[in-house]
């Protein structure tokens, strides 16, 4: 029995280990967010230069690409809690999850 005790990671360890783990989720989930605003501002001020040589006062088409973007880092985030989860990080699990909740919330309200 003293060799298993001694195969157990300590607290220090794996609460180490959790909370690089949960700082390195966070940084890719800012990364990837990022990602979608630079996407979602560049696709904006390309309709408004394409916008300004129009002629016919039309209503414009609907705007799919928050839904897309928001709804895709969503989807990732939802992955990401669930995989966590599954593992036992509780704690890294239950915060990704609240982010994709947040973020399918976000996506709903920007449905065109």
């Amino acid at each position: 029995m003293a060799e298993l005790a001694d195969k157990q990671p300590s607290d220090e360890v794996s609460a180490l280990t959790a909370g690089c783990l949960l700082l390195l989720v966070l940084v890719a989930d800012v990364a990837a967010g990022l990602l979608v605003a630079i996407v979602l501002v560049a696709r904006g001020w390309n309709r408004m230069g394409a916008g300004s040589g129009r002629t016919a006062a039309g209503v414009p088409s609907a705007d799919w690409g928050p839904v897309l973007g928001f709804g895709g880092l969503a989807l990732a985030l939802g992955v990401t809690a669930v995989l966590l989860l599954r593992v036992g990080h509780r704690v890294i699990g239950a915060v990704q999850l609240t982010l994709c909740v947040f973020l399918a919330v976000h996506t709903l309200r920007s449905w065109p």
